[in-house]
């Protein structure tokens, strides 16, 4: 089963930019293979798209992160709220059809809580200059645990909605 079969590419756009009216993070729609479905992109803060410029950023920081916290949401089939190597708020609700787990929405970009940026990591990983990082750094908006966890609530939900529409139509 292919997320296509739920809606089409065009809805699940719309869920994405719904998501970024409600949180301001950038949310993408996954296949089980980690790979976003939609063209949709709206970026949560300025280190974020420097970081996935970068072959070793986007495969060693973004794509772990997601391939991690999605395997914990298909094992638990809960939404998993952790925070990626670089440091910042990783949110993945997972997509199930019945018992076949079907995909995830992520959602990403700011500091949950009171965490901050790990400059040091992110150099390492990335050869970006740490003084770059901190200052694309600079007014990273934070999301509170509980907001975050809303978020994941609200996403769950629709995702919900959505399968049972699907389920009827079958």
């Amino acid at each position: 089963m292919e997320l296509t079969d739920i809606l089409s590419i065009e809805k699940w756009t719309e869920f994405e930019k719904d998501i970024v009216g409600r949180s301001r993070l950038d949310a993408s729609v996954f296949n089980t293979d980690g790979i976003r479905i939609t063209n949709f992109r709206q970026l949560a803060n300025r280190l974020c798209p420097e970081v996935k410029a970068t072959d070793r950023g986007q495969s060693f920081i973004c794509a772990v992160a997601h391939m991690n916290l999605a395997a914990q949401a298909m094992q638990t089939k809960k939404p998993v709220i952790e925070e990626c190597d670089a440091g910042l708020l990783k949110l993945v609700v997972p997509i199930f059809v019945k018992d076949e787990f079907v995909g995830a929405v992520g959602a990403c970009g700011f500091l949950l809580d009171d965490g901050e940026i790990d400059s040091f990591m992110v150099n390492k990983t990335t050869d970006i200059p740490e003084e770059k990082i901190e200052s694309l750094s600079e007014g990273i908006e934070t999301i509170s645990t509980e907001k975050a966890e809303s978020l994941a609530a609200y996403i769950q939900k629709q995702l919900d909605n959505f399968v049972n529409d699907f389920e009827k139509q079958q």
